[in-house]
């Protein structure tokens, strides 16, 4: 592993990934939530910014005031951890500093458009010239093929053209998308798991490789029973709203002030829910029988089970059903549902950094029984470890 350019005066990481080099020339999400993960780990990321800064540093409103500036609240959510520096790779000297980077990475984690990096030999063939046992990690839209090099990767193209909006909104209404950038993420989290997959090789071969997820490709993984029900039952889902095509109850039904997600998934949590809600005939009713009867069936279940839910609040259903063993909760807000990990124990929200510059951040959701996420340094501010990075890979390999 290569010694990272740890300022002076730094917390020391720690983390199962300490001592790892990364080497971010990625933006907007996918590769910096990626390379976040990592760094909350221990690793020691540079996130190489161009004179611009990320994307997302002007993606605003919300933001935070940190130490005085309006930061976008999109871009302190996958940054922490991080160094920055800004370097401008049509400038000679800029370059040779990012060249000699890769040449020390561990990992190099990059979205540009499939051979943009190419023209300033920061291709993967060029790096791994000078640095065998570099993992390099791509992150594209729709991979790096001749059909979809060129095209742009854009979560919610990808949303539409991967049949997701499709799946999304009413029956009888339009197709929504997701709201959240869902495949940057699900792609971000599988360039993780391809990173650490070429690095556990590594520790037999001594040599790295080229590592590719394309948002198109983790978003029909991602779709799991809808693609599968057409890849495997020739089946196109469609639209239900809220409903679930193999499962009954397992949506919102009213209860007497809003609605309650209920979730009998087998038999014996159906046969619960009812004893909880009174009506113990059910559960032999040969129409819901069992699921897939209820699934059948559902029109003529749906009213019954709402009958009895529309005398109490939701609150009282969800303590009586919860206690039942049956899965079951309230539709909250974002707050609400910060509030409730907080209830429950979770402790989802950390503060990195100190005094005006902390910003609040939510945990990384990894858990360890040994080692823990480290919360090191707050989102950087453009090109703020600019001087000591500089500095570092002209000076020598030597941590400052």
């Amino acid at each position: 592993m290569t010694a990272g350019p740890a300022g002076a005066g730094a917390p020391p990481a720690r983390g199962p990934l300490a001592g790892l080099l990364v080497a971010d020339f990625s933006r907007i999400l996918a590769g910096p939530y990626a390379t976040m993960l990592l760094a909350d780990l221990g690793a020691e990321v540079v996130k190489v910014e161009g004179p611009g800064g990320d994307d997302t540093r002007t993606w605003q409103p919300p933001v935070r005031d940190v130490g005085g500036e309006a930061t976008s609240t999109y871009y302190l959510g996958v940054n922490r951890n991080k160094r920055s520096v800004a370097l401008d790779l049509k400038d000679d000297g800029d370059l040779a500093a990012a060249r000699e980077l890769a040449r020390r990475a561990d990992v190099l984690v990059e979205n540009f458009k499939p051979g943009g990096l190419a023209r300033f030999g920061l291709d993967y063939e060029t790096v791994a010239a000078t640095n065998p046992a570099v993992v390099y990690a791509s992150i594209s839209g729709f991979g790096s093929g001749p059909g979809g090099r060129s095209l742009p990767g854009y979560d919610l193209i990808v949303q539409a053209i991967s049949g997701l909006m499709s799946l999304t909104g009413d029956p009888d209404g339009s197709p929504y998308r997701a709201g959240v950038a869902v495949f940057d993420v699900m792609a971000g989290l599988h360039a993780t798991i391809g990173v650490l997959s070429a690095l556990n090789l590594r520790h037999s071969t001594g040599r790295g490789q080229h590592v590719e997820v394309d948002l198109l490709s983790s978003a029909l993984s991602g779709l799991v029973n809808q693609t599968s029900a057409h890849v495997a039952g020739d089946v196109v889902p469609f639209r239900m709203g809220n409903s679930h095509p193999s499962l009954f109850p397992y949506e919102p039904l009213p209860c007497a002030d809003g609605d309650l997600v209920v979730t009998a998934g087998n038999d014996g949590q159906f046969r619960k829910l009812c004893d909880v809600l009174g009506l113990p005939e059910l559960p032999d009713d040969p129409r819901f029988l069992h699921n897939e009867d209820r699934t059948a069936n559902r029109e003529e279940l749906r009213p019954l089970l709402v009958e009895r839910l529309r005398t109490r609040s939701k609150t009282e259903w969800f303590r009586d059903i919860i206690g039942a063993g049956v899965p079951c909760g309230p539709i909250n807000t974002v707050d609400q549902g910060v509030a409730f990990a907080r209830e429950i124990g979770l402790d989802p929200v950390v503060t990195v950094g100190e005094g005006a510059a902390a910003v609040p951040s939510i945990r990384n959701p990894i858990r360890f029984s040994d080692t823990d996420a480290d919360y090191r340094l707050p989102p950087p501010s453009l090109d703020e470890h600019g001087t000591e990075i500089r500095r570092w890979l002209t000076e020598g390999e030597e941590t400052p």
